[in-house]
């Protein structure tokens, strides 16, 4: 029973290994075209590429913000002339 063990061992050492290693290159082939994508479409001429992606995910938390708030203040101007509407409606 110790062989098998053992073998399944080696097995599963060889297999995480090479999960890992595939899981590495993916993330580091992600990360290159990430950061040259930023370089060329997204980053001002004084700051870095980390810079860069600070700033846009800023700029895009800022817009998701804003959004909401928009939306809220449209609901909110649609619940009112439904309101409105109804009250006329009764009259």
């Amino acid at each position: 029973m110790g062989k098998i063990r053992n073998a399944n061992k080696k097995i599963e050492k060889n297999v995480v290994g090479a999960y890992k290693k595939v899981e590495n290159t993916v993330v580091s082939g992600y990360k290159k075209l990430e950061d040259k994508f930023v370089d060329m479409f997204l980053r001002n001429d004084d700051e870095t590429i980390e810079e860069a992606k600070e700033r846009v995910k800023k700029e895009q938390k800022e817009l998701e913000e804003r959004n909401i708030k928009l939306r809220e203040e449209h609901l909110e101007r649609t619940r009112k002339i439904v309101e409105d509407s109804q009250k006329n409606i009764k009259k």
